[in-house]
């Protein structure tokens, strides 16, 4: 996980996009999609500094990596068929 982050992105095979979610506490998400690819969505606009943090805690919470705490305000919350859940993360969502 302490790649540059375009090479991690390549060798896990990930799809970070632009999401067009622009509410300014909204962060990002992470997703599988059907074909087991995960894909992120983070707002444009962001700083290479918040991307590349909230890029690889997504990454962190979907390959159950052990990860640092979140600094105190953020949360993520796991969701399966929309809604919260405590097992395996389907989807991530980042809030200050």
């Amino acid at each position: 996980m302490d790649a540059p982050l375009a090479d991690l992105l390549v060798e896990l095979a990930v799809d970070l996009y632009d999401s067009s979610i622009t509410d300014p506490g909204f962060f990002g998400f992470a997703a599988v999609r059907d074909s087991g690819q995960i894909a992120l969505g983070m707002p444009s606009g962001r700083d290479e500094f918040e991307r590349d943090t909230v890029a690889r805690m997504l990454l962190g919470k979907m390959l159950d990596i052990p990860m640092p705490p979140l600094p105190e305000g953020f949360e993520t919350t796991v969701l399966k068929d929309g809604a919260p859940v405590t097992e395996s993360p389907v989807l991530a969502n980042g809030r200050a």
